[in-house]
């Protein structure tokens, strides 16, 4: 039999990284391994397939044995999947002003998923429990979204990581107050490779009822997942998944990239490898005159503020994105495959350009 005929060729330098987003990356080749080995045959679809089947059992070595993985297409949908289970039609979510369901999924958690975002400023991301303070209250007023989920970030969306005693200490209060706990874990592998501690040690094991597992930034073509921690808080994430349009017909080929990623180190190796990237483009960066780090590089990320015009130039060699265009404040980011190389060009280019 003749191979199939197709037109498709490669529109891009494959040796072209930059420091935009961990998405910018492709898929690991471990992770394209594993879905040539799930292409072929028949396997039933929506999710009664053999690797979304055994994907449960390595989700459960990870966050406990009543843990339930329901993969999804991406992070917005995770997020608002998950919190549509945890909240009633009147509900509202306590977050970050910073937070990713605030700030960048386009209003969907409020017009998709129905529900009020009660927003926090925080300092480098993180919320306290006296922060969550400032809006969990007014439970039993009709005139206000009652309060039922507190939603934070792992790590945050400044780049900095909870402790496991700080998410312990947040899902206490909360759960003191009648409330739930979901955590955004876009990067989840990330916080743990900088924390050098195992996911469950700031899921599971310190309270937190539902999380949205990121694989995308971490190595994954595609696919994201809800993770049930605790059954009794989430029963309708089937229904929940399909009506908010995250159910796969084909998810054997999402689940089995989570395999590929969760069943041994590979979550970890590449995470270890984006962080250790963004500490040596850090350090490189701080001996710069002239260019300031505004938040602790706890993981794979580097928030920097240098002039406006130096940040216009260097965009023209290398991508990456204001974060606070006004405040001249930028963010750098690390990926699986970024190379030293690729940090140390960066930061000569940096460093021509704060001379010019």
């Amino acid at each position: 039999m003749n191979p199939p005929r197709t037109d498709a060729r490669r529109r891009h330098d494959p040796q072209t990284r930059g420091f935009a987003s961990d998405n910018y990356a492709g898929a690991h080749p471990e992770v394209m391994a594993a879905l040539a080995l799930a292409n072929g045959g028949h396997q039933v679809a929506y999710g009664e397939d053999d690797y979304t089947e055994h994907l449960q059992q390595i989700v459960r070595s990870h966050f406990g044995g009543s843990a339930q993985a329901f993969p999804v297409f991406n992070g917005t949908g995770a997020n608002v999947v998950a919190l549509q289970a945890l909240t009633d039609r009147w509900g509202a979510v306590i977050c970050a002003e910073s937070a990713h369901i605030n700030v960048d999924e386009c209003g969907a958690p409020e017009r998709v998923g129905g529900l009020k975002l009660l927003t926090v400023p925080t300092p480098h991301g993180k919320l306290t429990p006296e922060l969550i303070d400032r809006e969990a209250y007014g439970w039993d007023d009709e005139h206000r979204a009652m309060p039922q989920v507190v939603s934070i970030t792992q790590n945050t969306e400044l780049g900095t990581v909870y402790t496991p005693e700080e998410i312990r200490a947040i899902c206490d209060h909360a759960h003191e107050r009648g409330m739930k706990v979901h955590l955004d874990g876009a990067r989840i592998a990330n916080a743990a490779a900088s924390l050098d501690v195992p996911m469950r040690a700031f899921t599971n094991a310190v309270g937190v009822d539902v999380l949205s597992y990121g694989g995308t930034k971490n190595g994954m073509l595609f696919g994201e997942a809800v993770i049930v921690l605790d059954p009794d808080t989430a029963r309708h994430m089937k229904h929940l998944r399909k009506l908010s349009m995250q159910l796969a017909s084909k998810m054997r080929f999402v689940s089995v990239q989570l395999e590929a990623m969760l069943a041994k180190d590979l979550w970890l190796r590449n995470a270890r490898h984006a962080n250790a990237m963004a500490r040596r483009l850090a350090e490189a960066v701080e001996t710069v005159d002239g260019v300031e780090i505004v938040h602790p590089v706890q993981a794979n990320a580097v928030f920097a503020r240098l002039p406006h015009d130096v940040s216009e130039r260097l965009q023209k060699r290398f991508r990456f994105y204001f974060w606070d265009e006004q405040a001249g404040e930028v963010r750098w980011m690390c990926s699986f495959d970024t190379q030293e190389e690729d940090v140390d060009a960066f930061v000569a280019a940096l460093r021509e350009e704060m001379g010019r």
